[in-house]
């Protein structure tokens, strides 16, 4: 499912995401509507753009939330390697909180890797987890939000218009 009317639509895997704020303020200036999904109730501004989702306890209810509505032309923020798989081959763009962008030719590795680091860790092998977010993080997701959204408007502008019948 995409979104209608040819707006983007950013989704935001809320739980553990440190940019909330930043995605706010860039969705307001972009008047894009943002999705912001979580386990359980989560705080978000009162803007008519920004929909608050609980999709409940389930082990992978905002996964599945997001991964069923994600399509070409929206945007997922998230860190989460498996939801970015299946968004990045839903056709939406994907973009961690540090500003990586998940791609079709990046995503097949970076799962790869997630996995093996998975299989070490539950065999007893300490892994040491990802890097703490530092603020040139918050700089490079702010920088990569704004050019991806950029690109889309650009690509969805050069659509031909759906005719009407």
């Amino acid at each position: 499912m995409t979104s209608s009317l040819n707006t983007p639509r950013i989704y935001v895997d809320a739980d553990a995401c440190p940019v909330k704020d930043e995605i706010y303020r860039v969705a307001i200036r972009h008047a894009l509507p943002v999705s912001v999904v979580a386990g359980n109730f989560i705080r978000v501004p009162q803007d008519p753009l920004i929909e608050r989702v609980a999709a409940g306890a389930g082990m992978d209810a905002a996964d599945d939330w997001i991964a069923e509505r994600a399509g070409k032309g929206d945007i997922v923020i998230t860190s989460d390697i498996p939801l970015a798989s299946r968004c990045v081959k839903a056709g939406a763009e994907v973009i961690a909180p540090n500003g990586k962008p998940f791609t079709e030719q990046s995503i097949g590795m970076t799962l790869a890797v997630r996995n093996l680091m998975t299989d070490l860790r539950s065999s007893g092998e300490v892994t040491g987890g990802p890097k703490s977010f530092a603020p040139r993080d918050r700089s490079t997701f702010l920088s990569t939000l704004d050019q991806t959204i950029r690109r889309i408007q650009r690509q969805r502008a050069a659509e031909p218009a759906p005719r009407q019948g």
